[in-house]
């Protein structure tokens, strides 16, 4: 191989480097969401002072808390399970199941109180669960949950808060 056949090669390496590189982010439920408008709409720094760090990272930054640490996985009371981040309900308790993950799962969302997004982040396709309203990052769905659907959402609980039904 000359010299320019080696800076030819490299030049087009680059540039499918590139390419790729810019696929994966138009494929990543941030760059999906940011094509979505929301109806609540803040600046990092507005959603830092109002979330804690791990709900921010979690609802900002499409982060994941670590399994079996959220205090709403053991939660079984009736009531509401709601975006954390604005507030919206997003899952009834009725719903809630065991999945055995660690993370809260539940079967079944609360009527327009969620999108979904493809994600192709980690090598694999996933459906990202996101709050409707502030575009939230809640967590994934998958169809291996139990009937009626088949379906588990499985959520991040600080990525919520709960409610509890009053009597």
């Amino acid at each position: 191989m000359n010299r320019r056949d080696f800076l030819l090669s490299g030049a087009a390496t680059i540039g499918v480097v590139g390419a790729a590189s810019t696929l994966l982010r138009m494929s990543s439920p941030q760059a999906a969401q940011a094509a979505e408008k929301f109806e609540i709409t803040k600046t990092d720094d507005e959603w830092k002072a109002i979330l804690s760090p791990a709900a921010f990272d979690v609802l900002r930054k499409q982060g994941t808390e670590y399994p079996g640490t959220s205090p709403l996985l053991n939660e079984h009371r009736k009531g509401i399970f709601a975006c954390a981040g604005c507030d919206l309900p997003v899952y009834p308790s009725e719903t809630k199941f065991d999945s055995g993950t660690g993370w809260p799962s539940f079967w079944q969302e609360i009527a327009n109180g969620i999108s979904k997004t493809e994600d192709r982040s980690l090598g694999m396709t996933r459906t990202e669960v996101h709050c409707r309203r502030c575009g939230g990052h809640l967590g994934h769905v998958f169809d291996d949950g139990p009937a009626p659907t088949g379906l588990r959402h499985c959520i991040n609980g600080v990525a919520l808060s709960f409610k509890p039904a009053t009597a």
